[in-house]
Parts: structure tokens; C-alpha cells; sequence
């Protein structure tokens, strides 16, 4: 008979299998013990993505995120609420994942509710750190690594990925009053927000977004470091993540940027090649890895 805690993992596997269509294929290369921590944590960041994105007022967000944080400390302290809170709570023991990497996803979700521009990339990119880059921070406590520079890499590959998502999402995010491209970089490329609203896709808006695919290759260059730093038998989930969002991007690029036409997605079909091109790579005789972390 399954247990509780069982049924707490279960139930956020089924949420990870609805909802995390760039992510799950990744998520089943793991041994059992590190994918259902990995669950777990995703099915806590959709919570918080939820809250954000439903239609209510802003004082009925407010309360629900005071609410989350009360779960998580809660949780922490072994009074779980939930499924999700039960099994993020083992996730975090077992793993040892640090409670204020969960409190800055909280952070950082919560910006989406009063903060709707932003000046530069510095603020983007903190932005991106508190809702990407910590959730790989996450991830390799469950993944496993002993060099410290796994924690830089982690970050940088979080960032790449945050802003495909960003150069993907750039029409549903205009509709809900959202600008995540940098304001002074509209400006330089000669763009306007009054334009993005409107969904206007001239050479001003194509130089403006390759420089943003720009940054985020660089992103990706730096976070692909990361793969041999981590326990070998957790390295495809990062490789198979690595491929399918720089699939995405590559597709994005090549669409000439018509994001305001439609969503632009990684085929299912890819999907699996990708994911079986490094599961099959990751057979393949190797020099000994150094101890993992765990």
C-alpha cells in the first residue's frame, strides 16, 4: 500500500507529467530518488507560477504568497499541508536543499506582480536568477556535484533558459502588460514598448531580439560547463534541458523572431531524439568521475 509520502510524490509527478512539457522528457532520466525531488520541487515553483498568473486581485495574491511562505516554513519544520509540501519537505531532508533557494523562487515569482518593466538587464537578470538560476541551484543538490564552480554554472545555464523563455513568450506576456526585454536596450535598437504592445516585428525589433539570442547563447555556452561537474548518473536530465532549449532557441532564430504569429515550441518527436542522443552518450565508456557531492 502506497504511503503518504508516496502519494504526496505521486501527485506531483502527475502535475510535473501535465504541465512541464519542456522539462519532463529530462526528468525521466533520473534515478527514482533524485526525479521524484525533483517533482516535488517542481510542482512547488508551478504552485507559485499559478498564483501569479490567475485572474484575482492583487490583494488575494498577496494573501495566498503569505500563505506559501507559511507552508514552506511549515514544512521545513516537518508540519506538512499538502502533497506538495510533503514531499518538498523530503526532498529538501533527504538532499539537503537549502530552505532559502525555495524563499527566493517565492521572491521572484512574486515580482511579476508589481513589476512589470525593467531598466536594464541588471534588473532583468535578477529577475531571472530568483526564478530560473535557483531552481538549477536546486537541482544540482539533487543532482550531486563536488567542484564549486557546478553553483556558477547551474546559475548561468538558468539564466540561458530564462531568456529563451522570454524571447518565446514575448507576445502572452505583452497581453498580460508584461515587457521583460530591457527598456534601454528597446530604445537603443530603435524599437518602442508602444510597438511591442502592438506586435509590430520590424528590423529594429529582429536586432533588438538577436541580441537578446545572443546573450542567452553566451548563457548557454558558460552553463554547458556544468555537465561533467555533477554525478554521471544525473548528467543527462542538465544535457537533455541544455538541448531542448537551445532546439528552441535555434528555432526561434530562425523564424526570423515572428513570435507575435505563434508560440514557437520544440516538436515532441525532437524531444525524444534529443533526450536519446545523450541517454545513448551517457553508455559510452568514460574516465571515472570524481565523487559526487552525495
Amino acid at each position: 500500500m502506497a504511503t503518504e509520502l508516496d502519494q504526496a510524490y505521486d501527485h506531483c509527478q502527475r502535475i510535473a507529467k501535465e504541465h512541464a512539457k519542456n522539462f519532463y522528457y529530462a526528468f525521466k532520466t533520473l534515478p527514482t530518488d533524485k526525479r521524484r525531488a525533483i517533482y516535488a520541487t517542481y510542482a512547488f515553483c508551478r504552485l507559485c507560477d499559478d498564483i501569479a498568473d490567475e485572474e484575482m486581485p492583487l490583494e488575494e495574491k498577496d494573501r495566498q504568497f503569505a500563505a506559501t511562505r507559511r507552508m514552506l516554513d511549515d514544512s521545513m519544520r516537518g508540519d506538512n499541508d499538502g502533497p506538495v509540501f510533503t514531499a518538498l519537505q523530503d526532498a529538501a531532508k533527504v538532499f539537503g536543499i537549502p530552505k532559502e533557494y525555495f524563499e527566493e523562487v517565492i521572491e521572484g515569482v512574486e515580482m511579476d506582480l508589481t513589476k512589470t518593466r525593467f531598466a536594464n538587464f541588471e534588473e532583468l537578470r535578477e529577475y531571472c536568477h530568483k526564478v530560473a538560476s535557483v531552481v538549477g541551484l536546486v537541482c544540482i543538490e539533487v543532482f550531486g556535484y563536488e567542484d564549486p564552480r557546478a553553483k556558477e554554472y547551474a546559475i548561468d545555464l538558468g539564466l540561458a533558459m530564462q531568456i529563451t523563455n522570454i524571447l518565446r513568450d514575448v507576445k502572452e506576456d505583452a497581453e498580460r502588460g508584461r515587457v521583460y526585454l530591457p527598456l534601454d536596450e528597446i530604445e537603443r535598437f530603435g524599437y518602442s514598448v508602444e510597438e511591442l504592445m502592438a506586435g509590430v516585428v520590424n528590423e529594429p525589433f529582429r536586432r533588438l531580439m538577436a541580441h537578446q539570442a545572443q546573450r542567452a547563447r553566451a548563457y548557454f555556452k558558460s552553463g554547458s560547463r556544468l555537465l561533467p561537474l555533477i554525478d554521471q548518473e544525473s548528467r543527462v536530465c542538465p544535457a537533455v534541458l541544455h538541448g531542448v532549449y537551445s532546439a528552441l532557441l535555434d528555432r526561434i532564430e530562425a523564424s526570423g523572431f515572428e513570435v507575435f504569429e505563434r508560440r514557437i515550441r520544440v516538436s515532441n518527436p525532437r524531444k525524444v531524439m534529443i533526450t536519446a542522443r545523450h541517454w545513448a552518450g551517457s553508455m559510452m565508456p568514460s574516465r571515472p568521475a570524481p565523487l559526487a557531492k552525495r
